[in-house]
């Protein structure tokens, strides 16, 4: 079954696609409105062992249609969506949100 990610960072990398994955994902531009892009310090050790940024950017609700985020649709398996879920640091979680397209897509946000 084929599942959407929404990315706002590095899973928009073909090198990182690559990485994971072992290819390069399909993907279509959208948006994302209702939230802003804010910037946390990662204290997950795994992921900072595979040289991944100290600081990474994460999303935070406004719930104000002004305040919108662009990236990319990507669509993955079930079994690249497990995968994604291990790459992303220990404080992300996965949720689900509906983008201005009207698509329903995955999203990982810190907590």
């Amino acid at each position: 079954m084929k599942e959407l990610l929404f990315s706002y960072g590095t899973l928009q990398k073909g090198k990182v696609q690559w990485e994971l994955f072992g290819r390069s994902l399909k993907g279509t531009k959208d948006v994302l409105e209702g939230y802003i892009i804010s910037e946390i310090e990662i204290k997950d050790e795994a992921f900072l062992f595979k040289g991944e940024e100290k600081y990474q950017r994460t999303l935070i609700a406004t719930n104000s249609s002004a305040d919108r985020i662009e990236g990319t649709v990507l669509e993955i398996s079930e079994e690249e969506l497990q995968v994604a879920d291990k790459y992303e640091p220990d404080n992300y979680k996965r949720i689900k949100i509906t983008l201005r397209s009207g698509k329903e897509a995955w999203i990982y946000i810190a907590v």
